[in-house]
């Protein structure tokens, strides 16, 4: 038990949290958002190609890509969230970036929860030789929710740099 005169410090009171939480953030938040303009960039340069080689790649693809969204997406959004518990008292603008990255990123996670891992998961099973019919259709589907989220991750990525930016963040 603790004296009357000595009180516990909340660790989110502590600067060094919060720095770690915005290194943490920038760090897996700048790798989603590359790995995510990646793909991107993949996908796009496979529009001209046939339904064999586009479902050869996809199975290339959905080797280890899944993992590599989680294990940045996800300390991401708690790197995030503890920012925002941090600073969210502070006035100013500043305090906002962080809300914003954090709702942009949760519409991610959304989006790929609902549109891209269900048909990454039906592409597993796709023939390479034989894909479905409407395979093209499914591709577009796939890649315009892949560039909506890459976007909106990008944006992300863009407002906990500008929230981490000395003098312009708020201080716990």
């Amino acid at each position: 038990m603790l004296p009357a005169t000595e009180t516990i410090e909340s660790p989110l009171r502590n600067p060094t949290v919060l720095r770690l939480a915005r290194l943490a953030g920038l760090l897996f938040g700048g790798i989603f958002a590359g790995f995510l303009v990646a793909v991107l960039v993949l996908e796009l340069s496979m529009r001209d190609v046939d339904g064999i080689v586009y479902t050869q790649m996809r199975h290339i693809e959905l080797v280890g890509l899944d993992v590599l969204a989680t294990v940045t997406l996800l300390p991401t959004l708690v790197a995030t969230a503890i920012v925002i518990a941090i600073t969210f008292r502070n006035k100013g603008f500043a305090r906002w970036l962080p809300i914003v990255a954090f709702a942009l990123l949760a519409g991610v996670l959304i989006l790929t929860v609902i549109v891209n891992l269900p048909i990454n998961a039906d592409q597993r099973d796709w023939i390479v030789s034989m894909p479905p019919t409407d395979w093209a259709s499914v591709r577009d589907r796939w890649q315009i929710s892949h560039a909506v989220r890459t976007v909106a991750a990008v944006l992300a990525f863009g407002a906990l740099c500008l929230a981490a930016i000395p003098g312009r963040s708020a201080k716990p």
